[in-house]
């Protein structure tokens, strides 16, 4: 059985899911996009050694600030924990929707990594002449792909010209076969936004301005992920663009923009079953709900045994 804690950044997943595991005695796998990177810890909100001492975490640190991790990287490790750890259910919990809907849904991805040099062959020919070329070869992509979308075209051109079938054929879904419950935290604007600024000033007191300095040091200017939420702010910071006061101020606004576009994608999945983060004995009443799904499966699991 899998548990899903999802939802907008600053509703409370984390620290309701390391409550909850302590009550069922499980584990929690994130479903964090940067959190898999090591020495990204601060601004990213990564759960502290003593948390994951209460409880075992897994999928964090799990690649190089270096590296790339792809959805597919992400989806093998995340199926190979599942089906090897002992304990039921467990918890997947993060803000990251393509990687929970991986794992969900069982997304069938196109296993080819990026070759940087295809890429760039294709980029030097424009936009326009990327798109009309995705035309012709896999016409079914192109009608899910925007026109001015360079991203999405390079990566259905790449998995073509690599493998030789259009991406359009190689998608789709095989859900995993074991029940899954997904638990959404809801919360809404104003409460929203004032977690968005106390847990933005935490992140400061904690040594967010550090962290990125020691990166920087560390990796250079140009590293990737400096240019992700929270990080670009503050790198704006310390090449003197602006001041540590507006820089906390652009990385309240920018987390609440992306908070908006969280909620866009949780909001649109159907089986989400959905808990308001401020309401009175939150932790009770999702633990209630995950007891009455657990009894449900054992209960049809003993039916069929029998």
């Amino acid at each position: 059985m899998l548990i899903v804690i999802c939802g907008a950044t600053a509703t409370g997943k984390s620290g309701l899911a390391l409550q909850l595991a302590q009550q069922l005695n499980t584990v929690i796998l994130s479903a964090d996009s940067r959190q898999v990177y090591r020495e990204l810890d601060i601004g990213t909100a990564k759960p502290t050694p003593e948390q994951r001492i209460l409880v075992p975490h897994y999928l964090l640190d799990i690649c190089e600030p270096t590296e790339k991790l792809t959805v597919a990287d992400y989806q093998d490790q995340a199926y190979d924990l599942i089906n090897s750890l002992p304990h039921s259910p467990l918890l997947l919990v993060g803000g990251t929707g393509l990687y929970i809907r991986a794992i969900t849904k069982g997304l069938k991805i196109p296993r080819v990594p990026p070759h940087p040099e295809l890429r760039s062959r294709l980029e030097s020919l424009g936009q326009k002449q990327l798109y009309a070329f995705l035309q012709q070869v896999d016409p079914q992509a192109a009608t899910k792909i925007h026109p001015n979308d360079q991203v999405r075209t390079l990566r259905a051109l790449e998995v073509f010209y690599v493998t030789g079938m259009p991406i359009s054929q190689q998608q789709g879904e095989n859900p995993p076969s074991y029940p899954i419950l997904q638990i959404g935290l809801e919360c809404y604007s104003e409460a929203l936004s004032k977690r968005i600024q106390y847990r933005t000033e935490k992140m400061l007191q904690m040594g967010l301005v550090t962290e990125v300095k020691t990166l920087i040091e560390k990796y250079g200017w140009e590293l990737p992920l400096l240019n992700t939420l929270g990080y670009q702010e503050i790198k704006d910071y310390l090449a003197g663009k602006t001041d540590l006061a507006t820089a906390t101020e652009l990385i309240i606004r920018h987390t609440r923009q992306f908070a908006k576009r969280q909620r866009t994608w949780f909001g649109a999945v159907p089986e989400i079953e959905w808990f308001d983060s401020e309401q009175p004995h939150l932790l009770e009443a999702i633990s209630d709900r995950v007891i009455r799904f657990i009894n449900y499966q054992t209960s049809i699991q003993s039916e069929t045994n029998q």
